[in-house]
């Protein structure tokens, strides 16, 4: 599974808080800095401008609502696309060389960033939407997940773990009740989910006790995807979207038979059924 591997080098939104420090370290020490002239030059009118007001949007201390917070989520991703990708990575190449000449890089970027994990998770949901091939879902998700926590100020795996435990630990009859309720929750909680991914969230509910058929459920949906996407993948012109395709297919694996089905078995199926989501968009 391809992982995105983080750089600081290329963190658009880490780059310009360092250099927001170092201006005010530079004032006190030498009463000039050449990183206000840095900032200038790069981050007015230019693609790394741009793309530091999307990470402006989460490296905020305002607490929203989790709708407002996936809206915040869903703009970057749908801008992610946007840009002048040639001529945003010229300027941070220019930018990184243009501090090396007045800053030993290694101190650079040794300074301790507050919000280094919500700017990761940035750059992570970035690049996943950017790079010509498939990325590892779950780290995706994982990204997603540390953004939403951060825009809600809330810990929302916790919080459905503790829910899913409770469930398992009640007697049938409630378990039933608690089902339907939970089934409602996601409903509403998960209204911009496809119809397929939220029979499989059902699913992974009402078999969650019951390995040997959430495993034959599981492989139904993956035996499902592999031939729609294959058949999709002919269609397809744009190379980009191809190359997304046949990475994705490539990477659908059914569980083994000595094999217990796992938590990231759900979340595969769910990213694959939104890239699934995505190519109909555009067939």
């Amino acid at each position: 599974m391809n992982q995105i591997k983080h750089s600081k080098y290329k963190n658009t939104g880490i780059i310009f808080e360092l250099l927001v420090r170092q201006v005010t370290n530079d004032v006190l020490t030498t009463g000039d800095s050449p990183s206000v002239k840095i900032l200038k030059k790069y981050f007015s009118n230019t693609e790394l401008a741009k793309e530091q007001r999307l990470y402006n949007l989460v490296n905020t201390q305002e607490k929203f609502t989790e709708g407002k917070a996936e809206t915040i989520l869903q703009t970057i991703a749908e801008s992610a696309l946007k840009f002048d990708l040639q001529k945003l990575n010229k300027e941070k190449y220019n930018l990184i060389k243009e501090i090396k000449k007045h800053y030993d890089l290694n101190n650079f970027f040794r300074n301790k960033i507050n919000n280094y994990k919500t700017s990761a998770s940035v750059y992570t949901l970035l690049e996943s939407y950017r790079l010509p091939y498939f990325t590892d879902p779950k780290q995706v998700v994982n990204s997603k997940i540390t953004l939403l926590e951060h825009l809600t100020q809330k810990e929302i795996i916790n919080k459905e773990n503790e829910e899913i435990k409770e469930f398992l630990q009640e007697s049938k009859d409630i378990r039933i009740l608690t089902y339907r309720m939970l089934i409602e929750k996601f409903n509403d909680k998960y209204s911009n989910f496809t119809p397929q991914q939220k029979v499989i969230l059902k699913e992974y509910i009402n078999n969650i006790n019951d390995s040997a058929k959430l495993k034959k459920v599981v492989n139904d949906h993956y035996n499902y995807l592999k031939l729609t996407l294959n058949s999709f993948a002919e269609k397809i012109q744009e190379p980009v979207t191809k190359i997304k395709i046949n990475e994705g297919i490539k990477l659908i694996k059914p569980i083994q038979k000595n094999e217990a089905p796992k938590e990231e078995h759900l979340i595969n199926l769910l990213q694959y059924y939104e890239l699934l989501s995505e190519i109909k968009k555009v067939i």
